[in-house]
């Protein structure tokens, strides 16, 4: 038993995240069905398995990296039974980036497996590493803690001469030695540490690429959870794709006005916009020596955003033939991308991507498909037991350490005020408030312009009176030094930087500490179930012009 509580939850996040997970009506015409319907999975199966036979699957499968042995055989039996995906994906972050990236792979698992007695086949999780993104300042960083508490922001040094390729074109470089370097200072010197940097540094080359290295190190770490990666770089899964791109392309206004409409049916219903549909910008990438940059429709051809050149619509169509590697799907085609190549019956999303899933479904369509099922990941926090005894010593929950620690910690201070003193103070700002009225009300009869003064001279008494509570907490807080200590590192644990755990610290820090069964405990402590009673939602519908 690890000492160290895991704590699990749902998604935070705007109203649209809160309503999917009650099933409101509203968003009913936005998804494709409740992922907590059985029927839901069933219905999409069935629409999956008219698309997919064995030689389709064998295909993408022959493009696809197992994990391990066990994840060898799970693909062989979708293949060969007829089986299904559950997806999820990530960008390309450095040591694997934050723990959500890890909770997004292993909710995946968890999935798949309860969708496997639903639907009678093989299902497998898989996961979409993002590495035609190309944003460096993104995925450059990890977060980690040391012993004492210190947080450390380890990142990869960028070439300023180097131009925003993709992360499948990006290498790490010589600059990943001074990284890995720190990363073993920062993580604790113990039996763990050892087989654990052996992994990442066998990964972090400086001749691999970002994507590499990533997807090494997520397989390294999963393998014994039968997790299939997909790198959507792959030759094959580049030439396969380009039927979807080149459908896009050549339908771009009317596809934009489809997603326009919709995103706008979702303000309407009191949502926000995820992502903002821009006047003209293509849903696909195009990437060259000059890096990888956005199609925009100019005329009957197209201009690329950044570097501002001009491609007709006849060389865009004819490049993408020859070489289908120059182009990559946007963050709103990907997933039409990914249900065209796989048979995917889920895809398990973070809270963004809830939120531009629904402006999707009409995107879907016009690809002549329809919208997996979006299953939220599961949300933790890894509370270790030096963190557990701070919380329960002050009586506080998780949440609590979201607000500065200046505030949380003039709160406990306060609340470990001696009830004599907090009763004294109540009764005396009590008697200043009936005394003062008293004295108003007799004074009002002698001369009415009184009132005045006396309404200033209590407001003084009350400024008075706060003061000398300020200089009474102070000395508290100076004999409390201890306790404001203890939640500084409480906070630093919980909510490193005002941030959510899940979102800035990395995994390693934990395995370190914990050794590699703690990925099985996290697997095992995450809430993925169904239920019978599931919000009847019946499938996308599209506004029309």
């Amino acid at each position: 038993m690890l000492n160290l509580e895991i704590v699990t939850g749902r998604l935070h996040g705007p109203a649209l995240v809160q309503d999917y997970y009650a099933g409101s009506p509203k968003l009913a015409p936005f998804f494709s069905g409740s992922p907590w319907d059985p029927e839901a999975y069933r219905r999409r199966a069935g629409e999956v398995a008219a698309r997919f036979d064995t030689a389709a699957r064998e295909r993408v499968a022959a493009a696809m990296r197992p994990s391990g042995a066990g994840a060898v055989r799970r693909l062989e039996a979708l293949v060969r039974e007829g089986g299904f995906f559950v997806t999820t994906g990530q960008q390309t972050g450095l040591f694997t980036g934050p723990l959500y990236t890890i909770y997004k792979a292993l909710s995946a698992v968890r999935l798949a497996a309860a969708l496997e007695p639903v639907l009678g086949k093989p299902v497998v999780p898989l996961f979409w590493v993002a590495s035609t993104d190309h944003d460096f300042e993104e995925v450059n960083h990890a977060g980690l803690l040391d012993a004492q508490n210190v947080l450390h922001r380890l990142e990869l040094p960028a070439d300023p001469a180097q131009p925003p390729v993709s992360m499948a074109n990006r290498r790490l470089g010589a600059g990943i030695e001074s990284t890995l370097a720190e990363l073993a200072q920062v993580l604790p010197q113990n039996d763990f540490t050892t087989p654990l940097l052996a992994l990442v540094r066998s990964a972090y080359r400086p001749d691999a690429t970002m994507a590499e290295a990533f997807a090494d190190m997520l397989a390294g770490l999963l393998e014994p959870f039968g997790l299939v990666l997909v790198d959507p770089a792959h030759p094959e899964l580049r030439r396969l794709a380009a039927p979807v791109l080149g459908r896009e392309i050549a339908h771009a206004a009317e596809n934009e006005e489809a997603l326009v409409r919709q995103t706008q049916r979702l303000v309407e219903s009191g949502y926000h916009a995820q992502v903002a549909v821009g006047a003209g910008a293509v849903n696909v990438s195009y990437e060259d020596e000059s890096g990888r940059e956005r199609l925009i429709r100019e005329g009957g051809g197209f201009l690329l955003r950044r570097t501002k050149r001009r491609l007709s619509r006849e060389e865009v169509l004819a490049t993408l033939e020859a070489q289908p590697e120059r182009f990559s799907p946007n963050v709103l085609l990907r997933p039409v991308v990914e249900s065209t190549l796989f048979p995917t019956v889920a895809y398990v999303a973070g809270p963004s991507e809830l939120s531009y899933f629904a402006q999707t479904g009409c995107l879907f369509k016009a690809h002549g498909l329809e919208m997996p099922l979006i299953h939220p990941r599961a949300s933790a926090a890894l509370v270790e037991r030096k963190v557990a005894k701070v919380v329960e010593k002050f009586g506080l929950e998780l949440e609590d350490f979201h607000q500065p620690t200046r505030e949380l910690a003039a709160r406990v201070v306060r609340d470990d005020m001696p009830p004599e003193v907090e009763a004294a103070v109540a009764a005396l700002r009590d008697g200043l408030n009936q005394g003062y009225d008293a004295l108003a009300r007799a004074a009002e009869q002698l001369d009415p312009t009184l009132k005045g003064p006396l309404t200033a001279a209590r407001n003084a008494s009350h400024v008075a009176l706060r003061e000398a509570e300020k200089k009474i907490v102070s000395h508290v807080k100076a004999r409390s030094a201890v306790t404001t200590e203890q939640l500084e590192k409480a906070a630093a644990n919980l909510y490193p930087g005002g941030a959510p755990q899940e979102r800035v610290l990395n995994v390693l820090q934990y395995i370190a500490r914990y050794g590699p069964e703690l990925l099985a405990e996290i697997a095992q402590a995450l809430p993925i179930a169904l239920a019978e009673h599931a919000p009847d939602w019946q499938g996308v519908e599209c506004a029309t012009a």
